[in-house]
């Protein structure tokens, strides 16, 4: 496993850190360029999870493809993506987060290269189950880096520029994939899609090879293999049908909810056992219950992302559909809401270390306000202004996540320890990537339901089911306060220290 003291390492970084004070090496002198690249690819793996959907009719067109073979396209990335995010995050652990982060970066320029240049819609699919794969391998590197390569004040503020990645990300989605379809004019324009991942990937790499620090790694340990099968097969158990709900997959695989179940309580068991065993399992259970702030924190993911994911997809049908906007002018709608979550998720790097859980408690109050407001205006608001109207409530909502998912991410992993730093941001992931698969099956279909039932009325089910995804936020909004609650209502963030770790096993 990697060391913390010796995070400056020769290589992909600097030599050996001079000046190291009794707290550690010297910062390496290049972690902020470094974090660049992290964000970069970072940003194009989780944009590759939304960008797709606007180009899904010309792909079906083109390949001649079914419904159901298409939403593999989108589906399968997700799955895949979701699959292996502990796995990888434990492997970047004990292998060297700098390896495993470069070999999943050019596995996703190889199958982004693949994706486009698909001649069949099975060849496409296979290829973006690859490359959700890789990405899927990458995620959990980024928020390891970044525990790696930052300390104290400027881990917060590069935790916000993390959480600006995944919040800009997942809403510029559909207004990138509708650019890039406006720009690449054609038949053949939605293979740029996957084709504008090459370039930038390659430089990343390049830069990545020069910049990552790397890391000397220890003694290789075994791989919890067991624990892998059952996560993997839990995981996919929950997934499966979410992701085939368009297609009547909840209706029809319905018996794998209570299956995912009963197998990730196996998982947890088997767990628990392999760590009083003095073993190295693949998710530490003290993650949850020996350090502080872990288990709320991934809690308030999850549920944040229910309610987030989503309400992007009823956007686009409801703007596209329902208002007959293009998908360029749908995705532009909602981009006061990327705006004012790139630019608050900066901030809020800055404040978490004075704030701590108190600024995820106002981040989700403004989502909530926002949300809701969007609500009652796309319900109420004049056909002909309703664009206009929405934009402010979705710039308060757009604050307001800013303010929650890398406030969020900071305050859960803030006591982990590096060593673990991998897996317990890959769990992180995926109980969103969870949050957002049920989000973007339920709400979708909520939608559809409502307006099957008002007789298509577009401008109810779109108030209906906002309003049902700002419940999942004051869910979320209610675990937030109570951990604020419980670490001292007021007290703010403590200085890093290693609080009560996960000892080791």
């Amino acid at each position: 496993m990697e060391s913390d003291a010796r995070a400056g390492g020769r290589g992909g970084g600097p030599g050996p850190a001079r000046g190291a004070g009794p707290s550690g090496p010297a910062p390496d002198p290049r972690r902020w360029k470094a974090l660049w690249v992290t964000l970069v690819t970072g940003f194009m793996s989780l944009l590759d999870v939304t960008i797709v959907a606007v180009a899904l009719p010309s792909m079906q067109r083109e390949l001649g493809a079914s419904a159901s073979a298409v939403q593999w396209v989108v589906s399968g990335y997700a799955l895949a993506f979701a699959l292996v995010l502990v796995p990888a995050g434990r492997l970047g652990d004990a292998l060297g987060r700098r390896r495993i982060f470069l070999l999943a970066l050019a596995g996703f320029v190889v199958c982004s290269a693949a994706a486009g240049a698909a001649p069949t819609v099975t060849w496409l699919a296979v290829a973006r189950i690859a490359q959700g794969t890789a990405a899927g391998c990458l995620a959990p590197q980024n928020s390891a880096l970044i525990q790696q390569m930052f300390r104290g004040a400027e881990r917060g503020r590069a935790f916000g520029l993390f959480g600006a990645t995944v919040g800009v990300s997942s809403a510029v989605g559909p207004v990138t994939g509708g650019l890039i379809l406006a720009l690449a004019q054609g038949p053949q324009g939605w293979r740029w899609i996957f084709y504008v991942n090459v370039p930038v990937g390659a430089v990343a790499l390049l830069l990545g090879l020069r910049l990552l620090p790397k890391v000397a790694p220890g003694r290789r340990e075994r791989l919890d293999l067991a624990g892998v099968a059952l996560l993997g097969a839990g995981v996919l158990a929950l997934m499966l049908p979410l992701v085939f709900a368009e297609s009547g997959g909840v209706r029809r695989l319905w018996w794998l909810f209570p299956a995912g179940v009963l197998l990730l309580a196996a998982f947890a068991r088997w767990e628990r056992r392999v760590a009083t065993h003095h073993g190295r399992p693949l998710l530490d259970p003290r993650l949850m219950t020996g350090t502080r702030g872990y288990a709320p924190g991934a809690a308030v993911g999850t549920l944040y992302f229910v309610g987030f994911s989503g309400v992007w997809l009823v956007f686009a049908l409801f703007f596209q559909n329902g208002l007959g906007y293009s998908p360029l002018e749908s995705g532009l709608v909602v981009t006061p809401f990327a705006i004012g979550s790139a630019a608050a998720a900066v901030v809020a790097g800055r404040l978490v270390e004075r704030l701590g859980r108190l600024l995820t408690v106002w981040g989700l109050v403004g989502v909530v306000a926002g949300m809701g407001g969007a609500a009652l205006v796309l319900g109420l608001a004049p056909t002909g202004s309703i664009a206009w109207l929405a934009a402010p409530a979705l710039l308060v909502g757009g604050v307001g996540s800013g303010c929650v998912i890398s406030p969020n991410v900071t305050m859960t992993l803030r006591e982990v320890p590096v060593r673990m730093a991998g897996a317990a941001g890959g769990a992180l992931q995926t109980g969103q990537r969870l949050g957002g698969a049920v989000g973007t099956a339920a709400l979708p279909g909520l939608f559809y339901l409502v307006l099957g039932s008002s007789a298509r009325d577009y401008r109810t089910a779109v108030a209906v089911t906002v309003g049902s995804a700002v419940a999942a936020l004051l869910a979320a909004l209610a675990v937030a306060v109570a951990d604020w609650r419980r670490d001292g209502a007021g007290r703010g963030a403590p200085e890093e220290s290693p609080v009560r770790p996960c000892p080791r096993a």
